[in-house]
């Protein structure tokens, strides 16, 4: 571990943890909505389109490396009510970079005001809108953090049991995938998670359930049965109150005959990643991420072959 994670683990306690006890949504979405000014510009040579995706409005980032060949569909997190692509400017660059390829991020809709499933339909829907416009799924990874790394797994579970032909991988970093609140690190890493306050964990996850069973599949996939789900990294921190949201996923997964790659990273804090510009991990772990989606989204000759195979079976 590095001094500089060591720091920045100081500075969350102090100024994030420590201030978001008893804060309101809408305390938390203002302060949200003051950052995005100070949020770094992506690069010179870096693209940013807004687009329609059937209703729902997609951001769509390119670097100078991104092939038009790859593609990763990026749902964001913020526990499903708050955040958005314009948070995660000075990341999705990095990642698109990383993988060679175009990042796509939809501003699906937030609880409460849209409670679930809203936040699933929005990424099927944009899923779907990118197969429309001639992407083949072999050439798609689907990739979240936080809320948005449970989002990319009941997305997936949404897909196969339509039976819509999957993407090619899947990446999630630091998920909440048990909105049951069953995990035992969520009382366990009360104390150690430096970011994240576990009091105010199921508050959110009312919000965004709005009176759903918290364990149905789409909410939770937790859950679900994976089998059949594309080869998945998933990152979490070992401190963090969402560790077991990971590593279950992850045992789910393997259980059922998915390939998938969990990576506990010692003491880092939730999706760190997010901290590039500050933390020396945060580097490391994105270029993981970006060997991992390069070797597994099919250039176009490939996807060609792939996209013609067998859809994905719907489960009973």
């Amino acid at each position: 571990m590095s001094l500089r994670n060591e720091l920045v683990r100081l500075g969350l306690r102090w100024f994030i943890k420590r201030r978001s006890r008893g804060q309101t949504l809408e305390s938390w979405r203002r302060e949200l909505a003051g950052m995005v000014a100070l949020i770094p510009q992506p690069p010179a040579g870096t693209q940013v389109a807004h687009l329609d995706a059937d209703g729902v409005r997609i951001h769509r980032i390119a670097t100078p490396a991104t092939r038009d060949t790859r593609h990763v569909l990026y749902l964001h997190g913020g526990a499903y009510v708050s955040g958005g692509p314009a948070h995660y400017r000075h990341f999705t660059w990095r990642i698109a970079s990383a993988a060679q390829a175009c990042v796509w991020v939809p501003e699906y809709r937030l609880a409460p005001e849209h409670p679930f499933p809203a936040a699933v339909e929005d990424a099927v829907t944009a899923y779907r809108w990118l197969t429309r416009r001639g992407i083949h799924p072999p050439q798609i990874a689907v990739m979240g953090d936080s809320a948005g790394g449970g989002l990319v797994f009941a997305h997936l579970l949404k897909l196969r049991d339509e039976g819509i032909l999957l993407p090619a991988a899947a990446v999630a970093l630091s998920p909440w995938t048990d909105l049951a609140l069953a995990s035992p690190s969520l009382q366990r890493n009360a104390r150690a998670d430096p970011m994240l306050c576990a009091a105010q964990v199921p508050g959110l996850a009312r919000f965004y359930l709005g009176g759903a069973d918290p364990r149905m599949p789409y909410a939770s996939p937790v859950y679900g049965d994976p089998a059949g789900l594309p080869p998945s990294l998933i990152h979490v921190g070992s401190d963090e109150i969402l560790r077991d949201d990971a590593v279950r996923m992850a045992d789910r997964l393997q259980a059922a005959g998915c390939e998938v790659t969990l990576e506990v990273w010692p003491r880092m804090p939730h999706v760190w990643h997010l901290l590039a510009p500050f933390v020396p991990e945060a580097g490391r772990a994105i270029r993981r991420i970006g060997d991992f989606l390069r070797g597994r989204l099919a250039d176009e000759a490939q996807a060609a072959v792939r996209g013609n195979g067998i859809r994905a079976k719907t489960t009973l």
